[in-house]
Parts: C-alpha cells; structure tokens; sequence
C-alpha cells in the first residue's frame, strides 16, 4: 500500500464516527412546566424520572429536560409554556392544574402530558377520561375531590370542634370546587367554616393569625403547589398555634403536620413519567385514556399529636395506613 492510500484510508476511517453520527437522530427534548420551586418538589420530580426509565428514557442519556418552575407565581406561567413551545420541545410535561391549563391554551398542535387534582374532562384538558381526543393526557391524582372525606376524618378527631378553617389559594383552579365541596359537608355535619386565603409566605402567616384571632378549632389545608412547597412553614405554624390540621399528601405529615388523608402523589408522578415516555415512543395524547389515582392513605403524626395534647382514637389509629412515631 502507498503511503497516499494509507493516509487516504486512516483519514476515511477517522470521518467514520462523525458520519454515524450525523445520521443519529437528536435527542427528543422535554419541557417540565411546573407552578412550584424544584428544591420543595424533588421527591415528585425523582418519580417523574422513575415512570420515565420504566419507559427507557433516561435524563441526559437518551432524552433531554428543558425544566421551568414558576416558584408559586402562577401568573408566570404562560410565558414559560411559550417559552417551551418556542424550542420545539418533544412534548410538554405539565406538572400541576395550573401548569397543565397554561401549556394547553398556549399551544393545541403539540403533545401535552399532565398531572393534575381534578378530573381533567371538568377542566377541559381532555374530551372524556377514556378519549381525551385532543393533544393533552395524563394522570388525576385525585386530590380535590376529597374535601368532605377529609373534613369527616378532621371531625371524626375532634368531634367537639364547631369552627374549622379552610386554607385556599384564591388563584389556584380548585378552590372554587374545593370550597364548594367542603362547605356542603361541613352544613351536613353541623361545622362552620371559615375560609382563609393565601397566595405567598406571608400571606400564610396572616392566615393564620386570622384563624387564631377568630378562634378556629382545626384547620384543613386545600390542595395548591405553594402550599406543598410551604409544607414545613405550613405545619410548624399549625403546632406553634395549637391548630390541629390535617393535609392532603403524606409530605406534609412527614414535615411534621399531624395528620394526612389522600392519594400518594409520587405514585402519581412516577404515571406521569411513563405517560410522557409513551408519547415519546409515538403514541398520541388523544389515544391515550386519562387515568385516575385509586390508592388513597391515611397518615398520622403522633408526635405532633402529643405536642398539641391530643390523644387519637384507637379507631382511628387502627385505620391509617401509617403512623410515624
């Protein structure tokens, strides 16, 4: 072989990997839109990437995430879903009613996944659970539809309590169904409600102080993103005020709240994940049945009870699914 043949061939052989590289196709592209602050949420975006691997599709190796948080500014939004819609992302993963309502009215074409915590064929993200029919799917976890249950179990560990106050955010989708819904049950039991509303850090401190001011008895928190991501503000501020509360994801509870009622949120993120894998993988949205959450859990704090000086039924303790000592 001459050596202008051999440098010809090393030099074909070198242009080799940059040839199977420029046939590979790139990298599809996630946009996670969410109304809430990373650090709070980590544990829900840890099993978004579960249900993601189960459908092959890891963060950096075969797919990439474009996130943006709204950091409890629901206002902000829509800017951020036309931010994602400007890069051509792969689909939307809308984490939350908020974020799931913004990235549909900002964009029709492109594929929408969500989770939300009402039925999504009342918000009008899908046509019907079992044929969404239009560029949006995903997953209910339910949460918003529970508000009479959870004032039953409220009243069921204090039954002598008259006065309960209601926690809402004024500019998140569920409160007008939430506050609806648990102020229906609590005329069927005899309860007054009073609700407070807040929509920042301070603003949950006022909150409060409105409810001792006025004399609550118990407190339930409604379902919001700012409120999880609150969670630790939120329950030392119900034991530092004797409020007994009870939350609708065990996260709270774990932070320190007294008692939790609802359905496990990571579970439904890790759906969400897979969900965003199947579109991923081609299937469309519209042929993909919405899906709600069926496992609901009931979790006590008893440390939090004893620091507030109530003493739990053994009924009630022989029902929750668990108990953190």
């Amino acid at each position: 072989m001459s050596r202008r043949e051999f440098i010809l061939l090393l030099g074909g052989a070198a242009a080799w990997p940059l040839a199977a590289r420029a046939q590979q196709p790139a990298m599809p592209v996630i946009g996670f839109l969410s109304s809430a602050s990373p650090g709070p949420y980590q544990p829900f975006v840890s099993a978004y990437h579960g249900g993601l691997k189960e459908s092959g599709y890891i963060e950096g190796h075969n797919v990439a995430i474009e996130y943006r948080w709204a950091q409890g500014e629901y206002s902000r939004l829509s800017t951020l879903a036309e931010d994602l819609i400007r890069m051509r992302v792969s689909v939307i993963a809308a984490a939350g009613t908020p974020a799931a309502l913004a990235a549909q009215a900002a964009t029709r074409p492109m594929p929408i996944a969500f989770v939300v915590v009402d039925d999504p064929a009342k918000l009008g993200l899908v046509n019907s659970l079992s044929r969404p029919g239009g560029n949006a799917t995903g997953v209910n976890f339910f949460i918003a539809e529970l508000g009479s249950k959870q004032l039953g179990l409220l009243h069921e560990l204090l039954p002598a309590a008259v006065r309960v106050g209601l926690l809402v955010n004024p500019t998140a989708p569920p409160t007008e169904h939430v506050t609806r819904d648990v102020m229906a049950a609590a005329a069927a039991m005899g309860l007054q409600v009073e609700v407070v509303e807040a929509k920042n850090s301070p603003e949950i401190e006022a909150a409060f102080a409105t409810l001792v001011r006025n004399g609550a008895a118990a407190l339930l928190v409604g379902p919001d993103a700012l409120f999880l991501t609150r969670r630790v503000q939120i329950a030392t501020l119900a034991t530092r005020h004797a409020i007994p509360a009870l939350y609708n994801v065990r996260e709270y509870t774990e932070a320190g709240g007294l008692m939790s009622y609802g359905t496990i949120q990571t579970e439904a993120y890790r759906q969400f994940g897979g969900y965003t894998g199947k579109i991923l993988k081609g299937a469309k949205p519209a042929d993909l049945p919405a899906v709600q959450s069926t496992k609901f859990e009931l979790v006590i704090n008893l440390p939090t009870a004893r620091a507030l000086g109530l003493e739990v039924s053994a009924t009630l303790l022989a029902r929750a699914d668990e108990i953190i000592e």
